[in-house]
């Protein structure tokens, strides 16, 4: 009677607890979407992806410092023997072989121009015009088809967004790694002696300025990006004075003041037919920010680095190795590569724009070698002030951006300020050649 008695106890409680375990079922299934909606909503929020490529970023650069400061605090290269000797000497000491000044390896290329007919100047001049506009002017068009459009779309599918920024970092960095090292290796290029190490940091501004880059596209407008990439002068100014000590004139603080307030006019003016998609928001005036500080470092980072004896192609082959190793690195620890391949396969359009986009990357910053080279930086910035004016245009015609009166004011205050920096620094550049060396104007700040 007992045993009976516990056995039917036994299966009552069995029961029990199976229906305790059905009902839960749903609340638990629930919890689990919760927490996976919940998750993706952490994974789209910007700052939380830049925190966690950060986060990759560091899990290489630490490791890599603390071996430096090892083989700097061994004297390894005094005591340093072996197969592996040449590797670590070139990567953490390298010859130290500095140049008297960054100029000095583009030079003698530019006196040859000058040596050069009229009409081979203009000929060269026309195919570094039209190289720059058709790999930047696609390159933009392209940047802002894969970031705020989508993909795979039918009547009844919406289609699907590309999300990984830093998936479209990496392929642009391989392929411009790829290409600088197949031009060092054709083409003769100065002996090197920047210790390897020392193109990460330029490296990773690069990389995070690039990403903001990407990310910002997301909250705002092409021509509003345009605009601020273009009054990044006056952060480089200041990044010059903190990293690199230099001193500027009074004009560069006035044109400074003006791209400012054009840019101002420009964002603070609002279009009534303006899409939601194309509203500046925080989130994009912040990525924007970082892009620009980002950028500015790199740039005062490589003319620090260009005291070393280098070719421009050399620096790119360095900064993009680096760039490789740092993208390849999150880009496996979060996971995110074979997903970002997975979407290529998916939708074949966005993996030739992926390609088409680093292609004109590539060959943009070859572009722009051969320009500074043959014609110097004023003939330079000219060209690639036009090609943010005609950006803006194009953008604006073939994704419907609207642009104000006061808007179009702004946009015209910047570039007419840009246009009188590239003037005023030719007309100082004449003067002080012209000029015997006790008696040229010094009038900086």
């Amino acid at each position: 009677m007992g045993a009976r008695g516990g056995r039917g106890a036994a299966g009552t409680g069995r029961r029990l607890c199976l229906a305790v375990v059905l009902a839960a079922l749903p609340t638990m299934a629930a919890s689990e979407v919760v927490s996976a909606a919940l998750q993706d909503s952490w994974g789209d929020f910007w700052l939380f992806r830049f925190f966690l490529n950060a986060a990759g970023y560091a899990s290489i650069m630490v490791p890599g410092f603390l071996l430096i400061q090892y083989f700097k605090r061994k004297n390894y290269l005094e005591t340093g023997r072996g197969i592996c000797f040449p590797v670590i000497k070139s990567c953490v000491f390298g010859s130290e072989a500095k140049s008297a000044h960054p100029d000095d390896v583009s030079l003698a290329a530019r006196n040859e121009t000058m040596e050069s007919s009229t009409a081979q100047q203009i000929l060269k001049l026309l195919f570094c015009a039209a190289g720059l506009q058709a790999s930047y002017l696609t390159w933009g068009v392209l940047q802002e088809r894969v970031m705020t459009r989508t993909y795979g779309a039918t009547e009844t599918d919406p289609g699907e967004k590309f999300k990984d920024s830093q998936f479209l970092v990496f392929m642009n960095r391989i392929l411009a790694f790829t290409v600088a090292g197949l031009y060092c290796a054709l083409t003769k290029q100065p002996r090197h002696g920047a210790p390897m190490y020392k193109y990460s940091f330029a490296s990773l501004s690069n990389i995070l300025s690039s990403w903001c880059q990407y990310e910002a596209l997301k909250y705002i407008s092409f021509p509003t990006q345009v605009l601020a990439k273009a009054s990044k002068v006056i952060p480089v100014m200041l990044m010059g004075k903190l990293v690199s000590r230099k001193s500027y004139e009074y004009w560069e603080y006035l044109t400074a003041v003006l791209i400012s307030v054009g840019v101002s006019m420009f964002l603070l003016s609002s279009a009534p037919t303006k899409h939601l998609s194309t509203v500046t928001t925080f989130s994009g005036v912040v990525l924007l920010a970082g892009y620009i500080v980002f950028d500015s470092f790199t740039s005062n980072w490589q003319d620090a680095l260009f005291t070393y004896k280098m070719s421009p192609v050399q620096m790119m082959f360095g900064v993009n190795i680096f760039s490789c190793l740092f993208t390849m690195g999150s880009l496996l620890e979060q996971g995110a590569l074979l997903e970002s391949v997975r979407f290529m396969a998916r939708h074949s359009e966005f993996a030739a724009h992926a390609v088409l986009l680093s292609i004109c990357s590539a060959f943009g910053q070859l572009f722009i070698f051969y320009t500074i080279n043959q014609f110097g930086a004023a003939v330079f910035t000219i060209i690639m002030t036009l090609r943010q004016a005609f950006a803006i245009l194009l953008s604006c015609l073939i994704y419907g951006h609207a642009i104000t009166v006061v808007g179009g004011l702004g946009v015209a205050v910047v570039f007419m300020a840009l246009f009188l920096r590239v003037y005023a620094r030719s007309r100082m550049k004449k003067r002080s050649k012209k000029l015997p060396a006790s008696e040229v104007p010094v009038q900086k700040v």
